[in-house]
């Protein structure tokens, strides 16, 4: 028998029973589709995180007072009781590091904004140095100027507005010079931060910067503070992270053997932190489909144990024929092959089709790479042959003359 020709005749069994059909690819179909899914979503936002969310240039890095990964209860108390970041520790490093072309600070708190009869609530309020807009992603402008040195010199009321700010509070008007709430106090609007749009389903375009000295008039300087750094290349990146260091720690009397109580953050400490939340992810994807992919092998070993009960007479007939054991065995495999591979389709397509439904309901990107594709129907089409070797095995020893009297 050719193998169009089986091909044709799994076809065929798959349509003559419709609902059979359907309970034996449900579980390669759930396998599949959770592969897909999940890959489709992961790639994406791969794709995404490389090209947006990069907060700091490939030069920059920033220190602070809380790293980003807390393993256990006692770092977190450990960083807890670190000491706080402030301007004086920016102006050190401002003035010591010599690897160091740009030292800026920033911090930030959350408030309401008002405009009129408008407001805005839950909007970042930022307080920045003069020189923050030139270190690690760049705040391009639409319109009016960047924060001054003579306004962070003189804490003056001054504000930058992000895009969601200017389309919700000023719908029909030029926000430039005019008047906004942030909190109890008055600011004026010097500028307009181009927009962003969203990263992971968050706005970017939700802030209002202001100095960082008039920040701290009037929410406090009792609060660390997170100091930007600019250099000219990777090289000198890392020798400004040495600079940094050992000035921090001299300043904070540090013994050779203690740790450092602050830490370095840059475009690759959000990558790994990415990479290790979506490894997570994809090891629970990969238990999930697998066991969907087991239950559906199982029950198209199942299905094809009723085929060849189904079929003695056939079989016998044919061997009686002339087919060789390796013919039966063959077609049985064929069959069981096509059934998970048909489900393999129609799980990619349905996978296909959530993605771009959480891509459009959640912002969350997702992109399709062939391979992807490639290794769901090499995968569907394995687990049909592993699970149909059994029965097509049991199908190719039957004796001619036994399966042609079963049935009579």
């Amino acid at each position: 028998m050719h193998v169009g020709e089986s091909v044709a005749m799994a076809m065929s069994s798959l349509w003559s029973s419709k609902l059979r059909t359907f309970l034996t690819l449900l579980g390669i179909i759930i396998g599949v589709l959770t592969i897909i899914t999940v890959v489709s979503i992961i790639q994406g936002l791969n794709n995404y995180v490389y090209s947006k969310m990069a907060f700091y240039g490939a030069n920059d890095f920033s220190i602070r007072k809380f790293s980003l990964t807390v393993r256990t209860i006692k770092d977190l108390r450990e960083q807890f009781a670190r000491k706080d970041l402030t301007l004086e520790d920016m102006k050190l490093i401002r003035s010591r590091c010599n690897a160091c072309e740009l030292v800026g600070a920033s911090t930030d708190t959350s408030r309401t904004v008002k405009s009129q009869n408008q407001s805005l609530k839950g909007v970042s309020v930022r307080g920045v140095t003069h020189i923050d807009h030139l270190i690690g992603s760049v705040l391009e402008m639409t319109g009016g100027r960047h924060i001054q040195r003579k306004d962070e010199d003189h804490s003056r009321y001054v504000c930058i507005i992000g895009n969601d700010i200017t389309e919700k509070l000023f719908p029909y008007t030029d926000p430039l010079g005019k008047r906004i709430k942030v909190g109890q106090q008055s600011f004026l609007v010097i500028g307009l931060g181009q927009k962003k749009g969203k990263i992971l389903g968050f706005s970017q375009d939700n802030y209002v910067l202001i100095p960082i000295t008039t920040f701290q008039k009037l929410y406090g300087s009792r609060r660390s503070i997170n100091i930007n750094i600019h250099t000219s290349s990777q090289e000198q990146m890392l020798e400004a992270q040495e600079e940094v260091r050992t000035i921090l720690r001299s300043k904070r009397h540090l013994a050779y053997d203690d740790s450092d109580d602050f830490s370095f953050q840059t475009s690759e400490t959000f990558i790994q932190l990415y990479k290790s939340a979506t490894s997570s992810i994809f090891f629970a994807m990969i238990i999930v489909s697998s066991l969907a992919l087991i239950v559906g092998g199982i029950v198209i070993m199942n299905i094809m144990f009723v085929a060849v009960s189904e079929r003695t007479k056939e079989i016998g007939i044919r061997m009686a024929v002339g087919a060789r054991r390796m013919d039966i065995l063959f077609q049985f495999l064929i069959e069981s092959a096509v059934i998970s591979t048909v489900g393999g389709i129609i799980g990619i397509i349905l996978g296909f089709i959530i993605a771009s439904i959480v891509t459009a309901t959640t912002s969350l990107p997702s992109s399709v790479e062939p391979i992807s594709i490639a290794v769901a129907i090499l995968v569907s089409t394995s687990v049909g042959v592993f699970f149909g070797i059994y029965p097509a095995s049991k199908a190719a020893k039957l004796d001619p003359i036994e399966s042609i009297r079963a049935e009579q």
